[in-house]
Formats: C-alpha cells, sequence, structure tokens
C-alpha cells in the first residue's frame, strides 16, 4: 500500500512538473508576441489622445487658422507613425438638407485629407466618409451644438 501511494505521488509530481515545462514553454514562445501587441495597443490609445478633432464655421469647408494649427499637429504625429491609418469623418450640423450635407460633409473631410497628404502623410493610410448630420456629437439645437457638431473627426485604425 505504501509503494503504491509512493508511486502515485511521484507519478504525480512528475506529470505536474511536466506540464509545468510545457507551458513555461509555451508562455515564453508567445511572450514577445503578446508583447508586440502590447505596444501596438498603446501606440492606437495614443493616437486617440493625440489626433485631434477639427471645426468649421457654418456651412463652410474651409479651413481656419485653429483647425490648420491642429492639423499641423496631427500630421506632424502621423508622419512620426508611419503605422497608423485614419479614417476621416466629415460632419456637419442639423441645418440644411441631407443632400446638402451629405455633400457639405464629404468637402470638410477630403479638405482635412488633403491638407494631411499636403503635410507628408500618405494617401494610402487615409479615408473619408461623410455623414452628414446623421451623426451628430453634440445632442442641442442651438449655436454652441452646432459649433461642436461641424467637424472633420478622426477615427484612428
Amino acid at each position: 500500500m505504501k509503494k503504491t501511494l509512493l508511486l502515485f505521488w511521484m507519478i504525480a509530481a512528475v506529470s505536474v512538473a511536466g506540464c509545468s515545462s510545457k507551458e513555461s514553454a509555451v508562455s515564453m514562445d508567445q511572450e514577445p508576441v503578446q508583447q508586440q501587441q502590447d505596444a501596438e495597443s498603446l501606440l492606437l490609445e495614443e493616437a486617440r489622445r493625440m489626433i485631434k478633432d477639427v471645426f468649421f464655421a457654418f456651412d463652410s469647408a474651409e479651413l481656419d487658422q485653429v483647425a490648420v494649427s491642429q492639423l499641423k499637429n496631427n500630421a506632424a504625429w502621423l508622419v512620426q507613425h508611419g503605422s497608423i491609418s485614419v479614417l476621416i469623418e466629415g460632419h456637419c450640423d442639423e441645418r440644411g438638407t441631407y443632400e446638402y450635407n451629405m455633400a457639405l460633409g464629404e468637402r470638410r473631410a477630403e479638405v482635412t485629407k488633403s491638407f494631411l497628404e499636403k503635410a507628408g502623410v500618405s494617401t494610402s493610410r487615409l479615408e473619408t466618409v461623410s455623414y452628414g448630420e446623421e451623426r451628430p456629437f453634440a445632442p442641442g439645437h442651438d449655436e454652441a451644438a452646432w459649433a461642436k457638431n461641424r467637424r472633420a473627426h478622426f477615427v484612428v485604425q
């Protein structure tokens, strides 16, 4: 009986030791992959903090000085971090027809994209879409809300 019990414990100990060494070998192989995924995740988080939206005047797709300054910052960051791509969404306030706002949102997204391209960001890293008035950032029906909704919004990819 003692020999059987001793044999059982020895087999159990060898099994556990064998499993843990296999697990640690797998963990060591997966460690660089996990570190790379963590680094990519941190870079995406940083991009979401650093790349800021730009805003437009009523019925306009022209970049003002504030928008130009922000786009220069966005472009510098994007040039420095060549693995990041962005979707530029063109948005409008609720005034105007659906068709008009879709076209205006497209012009806003395209002027923003054009600025970034001229600043050195590769075209292949930039996409545009217009949402017109369909996805307001601010829900109100006054100038304060409308000003927040007239924007080019960046979605980091």
